[in-house]
């Protein structure tokens, strides 16, 4: 099956917001074997939205509509729909008993524009919103499916997880789908798709191997759709051995989650425990991890030294070593990894010092240089960066790197 995403917003036309959605959508319908011909977006008119509607469905089997159905007078997608696919607008009991229970949780009190809300195309299939008010809207029409959705994306990301993906597996008939994932990190992509040449050589062409790079991370998708669920699961498994083998010591997980997680996951099979101390990452080693339930089983705190003062004071680096060395060195570094492990009584530290940008570089320390530094009560390893000039794309990427030293020399220390 194809897929065709339309996104709806004039505030997308004019860079006021950002258009997450298409990106996340067609990473949730690859799964299910369906892929994206192509996306636009249009702006909050009618013509603009019915051409885009004609333009789509020539193009593809599905038709994937986010944005537009609020209480607004610019919300037009629900009109407009009703329109294009020649059916009545009918107020919606149920939908409207719905909004009136959500928006009496947030003590929200009902107002006439919601209650317009609940006037919904007579012909369609309504989707529960399990966040919003708004529900998502169904119509099949000439063998095609056309579904549209709130803009917001955590409404847009429950529709299609807990509706509309589950049905459109249901419509998937006799066919079989199958994915495995795996986290890979401390490889580039390129480096990683020359190696494995000879495995991609060797899958059968109902299977696929796609690269999902993050910043410091690879998300490798394996899988395919087949009649038969057992060759399709037979086939799956072989390769994924194949891939085990050739990526032994850079698969961090073998399932779709954050590469915190994956680290969480190693240090609570151990036992152990972690606390960061971080200058230039600003605490987002410490986000990341808590971002993670159940991480206080490993996690115990972070230090946010970011003055030197701080770094004295708190995690007891010496003042001689910030005067001779400098706080962004890999003296500072190992300092800042120990007093952390000590102060807060944690198996391992790790810490971040560095320049992140766009200012503050010198010749002998341009912007983007970094240490980061991993330590347990007998072992402590630094690492200097060289990243580039955009500040947060260094804090990302130094926080990933940290954290992938930490899972290289400790967590699973047969790779160093």
């Amino acid at each position: 099956m194809k897929a065709f995403i339309i996104t709806i917003g004039d505030e997308l036309l004019i860079g006021q917001v950002v258009d997450t959605n298409s990106g996340w959508m067609a990473q949730a319908l690859a799964p299910l074997g369906i892929s994206v011909v192509g996306k636009m977006t249009v702006g909050d008119q009618t013509e603009e939205i019915r051409s885009g509607l004609d333009w789509a469905a020539q193009k593809a089997d599905l038709v994937l509509i986010t944005g537009g159905l609020g209480p607004t007078k610019d919300d037009l997608t629900v009109a407009v729909l009703a329109d294009y696919f020649e059916t009545e607008l009918v107020f919606s009991e149920t939908a409207f008993a719905k909004m009136k229970a959500k928006l009496s949780q947030y003590q929200v009190e009902v107002s006439e524009s919601h209650r317009q809300q609940s006037f919904l195309p007579q012909s369609a299939q309504l989707l529960d919103n399990a966040l919003g008010t708004a529900p998502g809207i169904w119509f099949e029409k000439a063998g095609k499916i056309f579904i549209s959705i709130p803009g917001v994306p955590r409404e847009m990301k429950v529709i299609m997880t807990e509706e509309v993906l589950p049905r459109l597996l249901a419509q998937a008939g006799e066919k079989h789908i199958l994915y495995k994932t795996f986290l890979v990190a401390g490889i580039p992509e390129s480096e990683l798709s020359e190696r494995l040449e000879t495995i991609e050589a060797d899958i059968p062409d109902f299977l696929t191997l796609a690269y999902l790079p993050k910043l410091g991370t690879i998300r490798l998708r394996l899988g395919g759709v087949h009649e038969d669920p057992g060759i399709l699961a037979q086939a799956v498994d072989t390769m994924a051995e194949k891939l085990k083998v050739e990526l032994q010591g850079l698969i961090a997980a073998e399932s779709d989650i954050p590469f915190a997680q994956a680290i969480g996951q190693l240090l609570e099979q151990q036992g152990a425990s972690l606390a960061s101390a971080e200058s230039c990452t600003g605490g987002n080693i410490a986000h990341l991890i808590t971002l993670n339930s159940g991480s206080s089983a490993y996690f115990k705190g972070s230090v946010v030294a970011y003055a030197n003062e701080v770094k004295e004071r708190v995690l007891g680096v010496r003042h001689e070593t910030l005067t001779q060395f400098g706080a962004v060195s890999r003296e500072t570094a190992v300092e800042m990894a120990n007093g952390v492990r000590t102060k807060l009584e944690t198996t391992y530290g790790i810490a971040t010092t560095g320049i992140a940008g766009p200012t503050g570089g010198t010749p002998e320390k341009p912007v983007g240089t970094i240490w980061i530094a991993v330590a347990s009560k007998d072992k402590t390893v630094a690492k200097k960066l060289q990243l580039g000039k955009n500040r947060l794309v260094n804090i990302e990427f130094s926080s990933v790197l940290a954290l992938n030293l930490l899972r290289k020399v400790f967590l699973v220390p047969k790779e160093v």
